[in-house]
């Protein structure tokens, strides 16, 4: 008859401890109620023979305690460093060390070389997924070729390449042209290029920061984005979501002239803008302002309802110091001219002019940051 867990494990811990030595290179111990025992030690990177030999001798030792049936022993894949001298684990509420805080911190963007043939590039941001910063990025391009800019829409949102679809140009396949470089796909009177013209819409894309700086950077390089006479007024960029490595890379490796945040109404999206504009503010990024999607839906009777909350894009961005650029609306004519492949930006419906003025406010940001310097994020406790 097996004994109670509790004595078991309480034995089986004896018995290895025993036969290893020490208890220090115990990580877990437990016991099935058939008595399986399985074992975890911590392994030493110094030595691994010698961890190897102590895993066979708490297997054997294990096997040896009554009510065990059988026994099986694993090592870690590291052994957990002990913190340094001086420092402690961070709790919320602690405060890194300055050593650790100046490994941290984003690399600075002094020498960035510029784009040739491109004056200044928007990178259209969101600090998580999943609220409307293509359609943001794809719209605010449209308006602004609408008003007669040259204007460049580039898709580096890696993981969810969406430009194809939206701009109806899923078939598009972007050649090189007799200079060498990659010819971008006209569409709406804007030059684009995306990711996903150029993989399997069906192939997983687990890319590290690395990586998608590589493509980006051949899409921005090497691509003939102006013929030199008329180059773009303006690149605007659809970001990776987040603030990740595939983010912090672009924000440090890409001479983005500014930023706009896009985020929904409801606070679990707004916490995330907070982390976002902290990383533009410590890679010296401008931000333009906070642009609100999905702010309300309005009923065929003319009733606004506020599904996501009321009023969350105006209050982050009075906290950071920034404008509220715009507030977007529910509007099927955005959600079918996406899928159509036609921006709402082109159309005359209501979200046309919604655009055209954040278009505009964009221009009047930009102009701004030529005459004064970028406007300071603040960080209220």
């Amino acid at each position: 008859m097996f004994k109670p867990k509790a004595a078991r494990i309480e034995a089986l811990e004896a018995a290895v401890r025993s036969a290893i030595g020490h208890a220090e290179w115990i990580e877990t111990v437990r016991v099935s109620e058939q008595g399986r025992a399985t074992i975890i030690l911590r392994a030493d990177p110094d030595d691994l023979a010698a961890s190897e030999a102590r895993r066979m001798e708490a297997e054997s030792a294990a096997r040896s305690v009554k009510g065990i049936a059988e026994a099986h022993a694993a090592l870690t894949a590291e052994r957990e460093p002990a913190p340094a001298t001086g420092t402690r684990r961070v709790r919320k509420g602690a405060r890194l060390s300055e050593d650790a805080i100046s490994q941290a911190t984003p690399e600075k963007r002094d020498g960035i070389a510029p784009i040739p043939n491109i004056n200044r590039i928007i990178a259209v941001t969101s600090a998580k997924g999943g609220v409307g910063k293509s359609t943001v990025a794809v719209n605010l391009a449209a308006a602004l070729a609408k008003i007669g800019l040259n204007v460049g829409l580039l898709d580096a949102d890696i993981y969810g390449p969406s430009l194809p679809t939206m701009l109806g140009t899923v078939e598009a396949d972007p050649r090189t042209g007799a200079h060498g470089k990659l010819e971008p796909v006209e569409a709406h009177g804007m030059k684009s290029l995306s990711i996903g013209y150029l993989t399997d819409p069906d192939a997983p894309m687990i890319w590290r920061g690395p990586m998608v700086m590589s493509a980006i950077t051949q899409m921005l390089q090497d691509a003939q984005w102006s013929n030199g006479e008329t180059p773009l007024d303006l690149l605007i960029m659809d970001t990776p979501p987040g603030t990740g490595d595939a983010a912090l890379t672009l924000a440090q490796r890409v001479p983005l002239t500014a930023a706009l945040i896009v985020t929904t109404p409801q606070e679990i999206a707004l916490a995330d803008v907070r982390r976002g504009a902290a990383m533009f503010a410590k890679t010296a990024v401008p931000v333009l302002g906070i642009v609100e999607t999905m702010s309300w839906f309005e009923d065929p009777m003319g009733q606004r309802h506020a599904l996501f909350g009321e009023g969350g894009g105006s209050k982050m961005a009075a906290s950071l110091g920034l404008p509220l650029l715009a507030e977007l609306p529910f509007f099927t004519e955005i959600r079918a001219g996406g899928d159509a492949g036609i921006p709402a930006a082109l159309g005359e419906g209501p979200a046309g002019p919604l655009f055209a003025s954040l278009a505009a406010s964009v221009i009047a940001a930009l102009d701004d940051l030529d005459v004064k310097s970028a406007p300071k994020i603040i960080f209220e406790d």
